[in-house]
C-alpha cells in the first residue's frame, strides 16, 4: 500500500490527508455539525463479513461467480412515449399514455372501421336498388296520365272481354256433356262438326257473315291514310272481339279481312289491300261488339288520335245487323296437315 492510503479496517482503501475524527466505537461523533449516525446506517456502505472477499464498488457477489451491477438494477426502466408524453405499462403489458389528452388503444379499431364501412355501403347499394325496382315497376306513365272516363271503358271492356271468354268455356263445357252421352253423342258430334265448319269458313273468309258490329270510316286530312294506320285499326279490333271484317274505298270495290290480309301504301294517297288497290275514304265493316270494339279505337294514344294527330278524322256508326258479304279465296294448304 502506497504512503498516500491507509488501511480503515473495513478492506476499502483511505486516501491519505486529514481523517475525520470519530470516536470510539458506539459513542457519538464530538463534531457540532456530524450527522445522526441512525440516519446514516441505512446508508452507509457495508462492508464484506468476516472471511468473505471484498469486491468492486457497486458489484454484488453471487454465489455461482456471477456479478450484477447493481447500478444497472437501481436505474428505473425507460417508459414509452406515446403522442409526446410518458405511458406506463398497463396490466395487460399494453402501453397506456398518461396526460389528459391520452387514450386507451383499442386493438383491431381500424380493422372493425373498415368492414363497418364496407357493410354499411353494401346495404345502402341493396336498399337503392330495391326502391327504384319497386317504383319502375309499380309506376304506368301511360294509365297514370290516363282520365277517368278513359279507364272506366278499358274496365269495362275488359269485363266485356271476360264476359265473353265465360261463355264460350260454358258453350265447351256443354258440348263436351253431349259428345259424351250415349244415344245422343253421333247426332251431337255431327251439330258440333257442322257449327265448327261455319265458324272456320267464317274466320277464312269462304262464307259471308251477319251479326251486330260497327262500320268505322277514315276521311284523310293534309296527310294520306296510311297503311300502318289501317293495320293499327285491324289489330285492335280484333283485340276486341271482332269475328268478321271487310275493308271498303271510295270506289266501292271490296277486300275480305282474315288473318293473311296484307296492307301497303300506294301512289298518290291510294292503299293497296291484298294486291287489290283501293281509294279513300276508307270503311271498315266488323261483326262483334259495337261498345267494346269503339273502346278499343278511342284509348289515349290509340287510331283514333294517331289520325287525328295527322290532320284526318274517324267516324263510327253502330250497326244492329252488319253485313260482311266480300268472300276470300280458299288458301290451298301445300304443307300443314292435320294431326290423326
Amino acid at each position: 500500500m502506497s504512503d498516500e492510503q491507509t488501511d480503515t479496517g473495513t478492506g476499502w482503501p483511505q486516501p491519505a490527508g486529514p481523517v475525520r475524527p470519530g470516536g470510539p466505537a458506539g459513542e457519538p461523533d464530538p463534531r457540532p455539525d456530524a450527522p445522526d449516525p441512525d440516519e446514516l446506517s441505512p446508508l452507509a456502505p457495508q462492508g464484506p463479513a468476516d472471511g468473505e472477499p471484498a469486491g468492486e464498488p457497486g458489484v454484488e457477489p453471487v454465489d455461482d461467480g456471477a456479478t450484477v451491477d447493481l447500478s444497472a438494477v437501481s436505474r428505473p426502466a425507460e417508459q414509452p412515449v406515446v403522442g409526446g408524453e410518458q405511458a406506463v405499462a398497463g396490466s395487460d403489458g399494453l402501453a397506456e399514455p398518461v396526460g389528459e389528452s391520452a387514450e386507451p388503444v383499442v386493438a383491431g379499431r381500424s380493422r372493425w372501421s373498415a368492414a363497418g364501412v364496407m357493410i354499411a355501403a353494401l346495404l345502402a347499394l341493396l336498399g337503392f336498388t330495391l326502391v327504384v325496382q319497386l317504383k319502375t315497376t309499380s309506376t304506368d306513365p301511360t294509365l297514370g296520365a290516363t282520365r277517368q272516363e278513359d279507364l272506366v271503358r278499358i274496365l269495362s271492356d275488359l269485363d266485356a272481354r271476360e264476359n265473353r271468354l265465360q261463355q264460350d268455356i260454358r258453350a265447351l263445357e256443354d258440348s263436351q256433356r253431349q259428345l259424351r252421352s250415349g244415344e245422343q253423342g253421333r247426332q251431337a258430334a255431327l251439330d258440333e262438326a257442322t257449327r265448327r265448319a261455319d265458324e272456320l269458313g267464317i274466320l277464312a273468309g269462304t262464307l259471308p257473315a251477319v251479326g251486330p258490329g260497327l262500320t268505322v270510316q277514315f276521311d284523310s286530312g293534309l296527310k294520306p291514310i296510311s297503311a300502318n294506320r289501317v293495320l293499327d285499326a285491324v289489330q285492335e279490333l280484333r283485340g276486341a272481339g271482332a269475328e268478321a271484317m271487310q275493308i271498303s274505298g271510295g270506289d266501292r270495290a271490296t277486300v275480305r279481312i282474315i288473318a293473311s290480309t296484307y296492307f301497303l301504301d300506294g301512289d298518290n294517297g291510294s292503299l293497296m289491300v291484298e294486291g287489290r288497290r283501293l281509294s279513300g275514304p276508307y270503311t271498315i265493316t266488323v261483326i262483334g261488339d259495337p261498345a267494346t270494339m269503339r273502346t278499343a279505337l278511342n284509348i289515349p294514344g290509340g287510331v283514333v288520335a294517331s289520325v287525328r294527330g295527322d290532320g284526318g278524322n274517324v267516324t263510327f256508326g253502330e250497326r244492329e245487323v252488319a253485313e260482311v258479304s266480300a268472300l276470300h279465296v280458299p288458301i290451298k294448304l301445300e304443307h300443314a296437315r292435320p294431326v290423326s
